[in-house]
């Protein structure tokens, strides 16, 4: 139950975080056909493409922050 109560947490804030634009590179991806149906009627009801809701759920997950604090610091040390 926390995990579903998390992931509308990440939804709500995709849907706030909606207008800024950014630098973008590209990325091909094979997913399942449910996973790619719930993206489209989310991503319609949005008004936005489905790769910006795939791009913000991620954004919004901390997968950033978890590369930045796990991996770039190593980096550079």
């Amino acid at each position: 139950m926390a995990k579903i109560k998390y992931s509308n947490q990440i939804i709500k804030s995709v849907i706030r975080k909606n207008k800024t634009k950014r630098e973008v590179a590209q990325l091909s991806i094979k997913i399942d056909k449910k996973l790619d149906n719930a993206l489209q009627l989310l991503s319609s009801q949005l008004n936005i493409s489905k790769n910006r809701l795939i791009e913000d759920i991620l954004y919004e997950s901390g997968i950033i922050e978890e590369v930045e604090e796990s991996y770039c610091e190593k980096v550079s040390d």
